[in-house]
């Protein structure tokens, strides 16, 4: 447990997104090994060393916390994502390979990741509300790419475009985080790129 000297010297507004970060991180790690079984406040402290009183500082209940684990790990992908994208070039092709090695590579690098993204996002309804929004959010960004490689295109086609591509993304990822497509990533996202492009 947290001992009266631990936050010695260190601001109220440092010590409080510290606890917040470590309650955070020891959640990804509980419930990326144990699933939602495995969250709870207690196992949560427990796991980082706070004392369960700073657990409330930063979050209502066990709900609000995994909200905040998937945010934070959406955040990453997105952050890979755009690391990725930006070093892409204009190539439709090689942009879209990008895209979709960055996404399945993401949340396979780290199962826990992919739990929390996609396989239990099915299923735990604070996960679930969160991947509607972050498929929203990327459907935007699918959105925003075609008009730059197709400006002024049908805004109708773009959006179907658009909602089948994110819909197809997301079960490609659970398909593949599920062992179902193999383990050789290359070869899904070349299969999944001539599917996408038609070539």
């Amino acid at each position: 447990m947290s001992t009266p000297t631990r936050w010695a010297g260190v601001p109220l507004t440092d010590r409080r997104a510290e606890r917040r970060a470590l309650l955070i991180d020891a959640a990804f790690r509980l419930f990326g090994d144990g699933g939602e079984a495995a969250l709870s406040v207690r196992s949560v402290c427990r796991e980082c060393g706070l004392n369960t009183r700073y657990f409330y500082e930063s979050f209502v209940d066990t709900d609000d916390l995994l909200g905040a684990v998937y945010d934070q790990v959406a955040a990453a992908l997105a952050a890979e994502l755009e690391t990725v994208m930006a070093g892409a070039g204009d190539s439709v092709r090689v942009r879209t390979r990008a895209g979709i090695a960055a996404v399945l590579g993401f949340s396979s690098a780290d199962p826990r990741r992919g739990r929390v993204l996609f396989t239990d996002a099915r299923a735990n309804p604070v996960l679930a509300a969160r991947r509607i929004a972050t498929q929203d959010l990327l459907r935007e960004a699918v959105l925003t790419e075609g008009d730059r490689r197709h400006p002024g295109s049908d805004p109708v086609a773009a959006q179907v475009g658009a909602a089948m591509y994110t819909g197809a993304m997301a079960e490609l990822a659970q398909q593949w985080l599920a062992g179902h497509l193999g383990d050789d990533l290359d070869a899904v996202v070349e299969h999944a790129l001539r599917l996408v492009l038609g070539r």
